[in-house]
């Protein structure tokens, strides 16, 4: 996957269509990311105490958190000019591979 954690992105497709995040976190076997507070799912949490028995547990009720977004409805956003742009990789000279934007060709 050329996306990860912490990268810039603007969602291409679905309800938040345009709307533009950071990847909180990603899961390479499913091919998803997850973006910070876009494409909201609500679900039901059942109240749970606290593992040591102190102090306050976890509350119950619905909570909104981010559900997944393929990677292919996702591009990341050029750092040059902060538009949508397709991922490349390259080698450097010492043989590592480094992504770059191939909007502007700059090193990401």
């Amino acid at each position: 996957m050329r996306i990860r954690k912490d990268d810039n992105v603007q969602i291409m497709a679905g309800k938040d269509a345009g709307k533009q995040g950071l990847v909180v976190r990603t899961d390479p076997k499913k091919q998803t990311v997850y973006v910070d507070q876009l494409n909201l799912i609500k679900r039901h949490q059942r109240a749970q105490p606290s593992p040591s028995g102190q102090g306050p547990g976890v509350d119950g009720g619905i909570i909104e958190k981010e559900g997944p977004i393929h990677v292919s409805n996702v591009m990341l956003l050029d750092p040059k000019d902060n538009k949508p742009t397709r991922v490349g990789i390259k080698k450097t000279d010492d043989g590592k591979r480094q992504r770059f934007a191939k909007r502007s060709g700059e090193a990401i």
